[in-house]
């Protein structure tokens, strides 16, 4: 039986004014629009909010979905679903961080997009502390939420596992897989939970590699970048004295290989056909030369100072590795100046904001000094074209025209990023964060299609969140 889950008081409110939840969509045969929690045709954006206090319990944490609509994402409240609420696995325990990672993708089939969330922090026994971690789906279903599961679970003591997540079909078997970052106690791993994401089949995870000590993934995604139709997993890491950007097929016995490695590493990563020829591209931020390197350089990339951001194309039959371009602070037409700690590509998201085909990439910089404030932030968007976005292109921040608040040393404006077709189905919006803004208490600014005219800022004080902590910390892509 499903289970609808309790909404938060900004969606309660709605309703003393006459505005109603939103109204969901037939669930048909084609699996949902990433995101499309209620299936009415709109994404909607998974806010993870680990910090959050939840009935008295520190850093327990919920995540906060924020639904879309022709009026933009906050025109119809959001809801909000923690371990307390009805259907879903476990209760809320201090420091269980539930919404250190969020994905989304229909993992079923039913035509609404499931909420995947991690909780590193999870204990698997009661009155235990041993911070196994978990992985819980929470399935979407019309007008909100239906019952959530667990489909990953930590086997050893501090595994903390779901401080990542990344979803694909990468046995090509038909089912999404789940890979996940897997923190440790003194060195972390990769790992994958075969599908399909049901509550019939073992939580059980394997594991990829092992990353050496302290060693941590930094970001994952997924995309198929040698133009074969089947999803590959990228993953950016970094240990005490090594460092990568791996991408992994799985082969005939449905065991993943290491397919293609570069020693440099990054904070983020996104996905596009970011030049139209029809393989996904990766784009690499914050690039970093590996730690073990004699000189220090760059394989790729030849200034770092400011940040960059890698985008190598991928190619039929080839995959990563041939064209790539090195994008700076210093390029033709963007925006501002490379300087020392400005963490030019801290955040990556792409997605066409314009309608002309192209994937734009938005950029985030959440140091970079506005006026005399330092770690401001700002965020800059980069002009998708048939070369890739390498023409340059605009950005704005807090004291930019049209966008709400002041500039603020701290804020870190720009610290996630998330492009989605929250109001339109054919122009993707942009969702910013400023995790520190408000001493903390953070907030996401919503830009309709990349643009400053008409942006909204969402705070926990305007959607009614009671416990949250560094709100916008964590958005789903």
């Amino acid at each position: 039986m499903r289970l609808r889950l309790l909404v938060t008081a900004a969606a309660a409110s709605m309703a003393v004014t006459g505005l109603t939840l939103p109204a969901a969509g037939a669930a048909g045969a084609a699996p949902a629009l990433r995101g499309d929690f209620n299936g009415d045709h709109y994404q909607d954006l998974a806010v993870g909010v680990p910090d959050a206090t939840v009935a008295g319990k520190a850093q327990a944490g919920y995540v906060n979905v924020v639904w879309g609509g022709p009026g933009g994402l906050g025109s119809k409240g959001s809801t909000t679903i923690s371990q307390n609420s009805p259907g879903v696995s476990g209760g809320a325990e201090a420091y269980d961080r539930f919404g250190a990672a969020v994905e989304s993708a229909d993992t079923d089939g039913d035509g609404y997009a499931d909420l995947v969330v991690g909780a590193p922090g999870e204990d698997i026994a009661p009155g235990t502390t041993d911070g196994e971690g978990m992985v819980t789906v929470v399935r979407g279903a019309p007008g909100g939420f239906a019952d959530g599961y667990s489909v990953a679970k930590g086997a050893g003591q501090f595994d903390k596992i779901g401080e990542q997540l990344a979803l694909g079909d990468f046995d090509a078997d038909g089912d999404l897989d789940l890979a996940i970052g897997v923190a440790g106690d003194e060195s972390g791993s990769l790992a994958w939970r075969p599908g399909p994401l049901t509550a019939a089949t073992p939580d059980t995870v394997s594991r990829i590699t092992g990353l050496g000590m302290n060693g941590r993934v930094r970001d994952l995604a997924t995309g198929d970048f040698d133009g074969d139709g089947v999803d590959n997993l990228a993953v950016t890491w970094r240990a005490l004295e090594n460092a990568a950007v791996d991408v992994y097929t799985w082969d005939a016995a449905d065991k993943p290989v290491k397919s293609w490695t570069t020693p440099d590493y990054g904070q983020s990563l996104a996905v596009a056909d970011l030049d139209r020829n029809g393989v996904d591209d990766l784009a690499v931020g914050l690039l970093h030369s590996n730690p073990d390197s004699e000189d220090g350089r760059s394989k790729w990339c030849a200034d770092l100072s400011g940040g960059a951001v890698l985008t190598l194309h991928g190619a039929k039959g080839a995959g990563l590795g041939g064209k790539f371009d090195c994008l700076t602070q210093s390029s033709p037409g963007v925006p501002g100046s490379a300087e020392a700690g400005d963490d030019f590509g801290y955040s990556l998201a792409a997605g066409d904001t314009d309608a002309d085909g192209y994937p734009e990439l938005a950029v985030g910089i959440d140091t970079e000094t506005i006026g005399s404030a330092k770690d401001a932030g700002m965020v800059v968007v980069l002009k998708g074209t048939a070369d890739g976005p390498v023409t340059g292109g605009y950005g704005f921040n807090q004291g930019s025209a049209d966008v709400p608040g002041t500039v603020e040393a701290g804020d870190r404006f720009g610290s996630a990023l998330a492009l989605g077709n929250f109001s339109s189905a054919s122009r993707a919006d942009l969702a910013v964060s400023a995790p520190q803004e408000n001493v903390d208490a953070g907030g996401v600014w919503s830009f309709p299609h990349a643009q400053a005219a008409g942006s909204r800022a969402l705070s926990p004080t305007s959607l009614n969140l009671t416990g949250a902590r560094n709100y916008g910390s964590v958005l789903a892509r």
